[in-house]
């Protein structure tokens, strides 16, 4: 039972992600010159579903609960990162930290290895 307030921590994240991405992709939409604000807002979309996805799989039992929720946070965290610097960069015209896009998405490509190995290790019980 104490995995079940992550997964609901994990669910509004996602709902937020998701909802950030959606203003995201409107700003560009009616902005000119908004060049980063798509991929910011496509990461949000994408890795929100991602995050629901993960919490799912997780309550299945098809993947390993532990590796799920690290790929889920992950999820978040990179999430975080990469567009919050692509936006940053866009409305504030500097960086989040140096790096940080790039860090976000190599902790994406990262939590996605997680979840194939969440899936792919034995589950005890």
């Amino acid at each position: 039972m104490s995995k079940i307030p992550l997964y609901r921590i994990l669910v509004i994240l996602a709902g937020i992600m998701g909802a950030d991405g959606v203003i995201l992709a409107a700003v560009a939409a009616h902005q000119s010159d908004a060049t980063r604000l798509l991929p910011a807002s496509s990461m949000l979309l994408f890795h929100a579903t991602a995050v629901l996805a993960a919490v799912a799989l997780a309550e299945r039992g098809v993947v390993s609960a532990r590796g799920a929720l690290a790929a889920a946070f992950g999820f978040v965290v990179a999430s975080a990162l990469f567009a919050g610097d692509l936006t940053l960069r866009h409305f504030a015209g500097h960086s989040l930290f140096p790096l940080a896009a790039p860090t976000g998405g190599t902790l994406l490509i990262a939590s996605w290895l997680v979840l194939a190995v969440a899936a792919a290790w034995p589950r005890r019980g």
